[in-house]
């Protein structure tokens, strides 16, 4: 949706408020074009100043997340950035990984993306292989434990 957004009207100012991890989507939505990243648990005061930034045209996140972001960025810096094999999934394979931890079989899976089912198995072997899991049960089972933890 942010892209979407962003290519109708490019000077509009996005900030993703959402309850999902930032590690896991952050990245992700400044990559889309969004200019920054709160959690809706935070304090109001906090969420405020997330939206003053934007407004001053500046990027938002969390300090935990900028550090991560520019540590990664530089190499660590002597230290080692922890990456969640969930990260490396790209977007589509996360949307896919989502669905099936909502229990959508591959045809589901194709009809509500627009894709052949031949693609959504493609999708779901990659998944397997960044997940380091050896079957379709294990990736449905790590599926819905993601979901699960992260709705």
């Amino acid at each position: 949706m942010i892209k979407r957004i962003k290519a109708k009207h490019p000077s509009v100012r996005i900030l993703v408020s959402s309850i999902h991890d930032e590690s896991v989507y952050a990245e992700r939505v400044l990559r889309a074009g969004a200019m920054g990243y709160v959690n809706k648990q935070e304090a109001t005061r906090t969420i405020l100043g997330a939206i003053r930034r934007i407004l001053d045209g500046r990027v938002y996140l969390s300090e935990r997340m900028a550090d991560r972001l520019l540590c990664r960025a530089v190499g660590g810096g002597g230290e080692r950035v922890e990456v969640s094999p969930i990260e490396s999934l790209s977007d589509r394979e996360l949307e896919v990984f989502e669905l099936i931890g909502q229990g959508l079989s591959t045809n589901e899976i194709a009809a509500k993306l627009h894709l052949s089912s031949k693609t959504v198995e493609t999708y779901r072997d990659r998944i397997r292989l960044k997940l380091d899991l050896s079957t379709g049960s294990q990736l449905a089972r790590h599926a819905l434990l993601w979901v699960l933890e992260n709705a």
